[in-house]
């Protein structure tokens, strides 16, 4: 049986749910009989991109090498979702040009609420300056103009979330 390829592009700050959300539309995707792949944006670091730092020029390599790989999965039937901040507007275009089948979704959420949520600690210590370059404290956030799907995940459950990203994919024709 055939699948359209296709890429759901998760973005948002750190602590917004992107992980979570991305988790639970892989599993109804894997349900629904799709071959889904996952690139998190921590996994990704350890393996892809191992030595890339958090410069915007280190970044942005970041998510053009996911980008690649979503292009290369996308354009051969396998539906993927990236999950990873890509805090830059720029990079996020790039990857929307490149690849056929975009599906942007940002997970809307602000930092006061993703520090409450941090389980590692991470805000905390940028705050306290023991880490530079942290997205949405000492580094910006761009977010996005007209992302398919928005999340808010400060307002709305994990399960609205999902059901929200899996119904645009109805609509879109990615799913029967």
């Amino acid at each position: 049986m055939a699948h359209k390829g296709f890429t759901l592009w998760f973005t948002g700050l750190s602590g917004s749910g992107k992980s979570t959300i991305s988790e639970r539309v892989a599993l109804r995707l894997q349900k629904m009989g799709l071959p889904v792949e996952i690139l998190d944006g921590d996994i990704v670091r350890t393996h892809l991109s191992k030595g890339l730092g958090f410069s915007q020029e280190d970044r942005d390599v970041n998510i053009k090498r996911v980008g690649f790989v979503c292009q290369l999965l996308t354009r051969n039937g396998v539906p993927n979702i990236a999950s990873v901040i890509s805090p830059y507007r720029a990079a996020r275009d790039y990857n929307r040009q490149k690849i056929k089948n975009f599906v942007e979704v940002y997970v809307a959420c602000p930092v006061e609420v993703c520090a409450q949520r941090d389980v590692k600690g991470l805000y905390q210590k940028a705050m306290a300056g023991e880490i530079k370059h942290f997205t949405g404290v000492d580094d910006p956030y761009e977010e996005p103009f007209n992302p398919e799907i928005t999340c808010h995940t400060d307002k709305e459950s994990v399960e609205e979330s999902v059901e929200k990203v899996v119904k645009k994919l109805q609509e879109l024709g990615y799913l029967s």
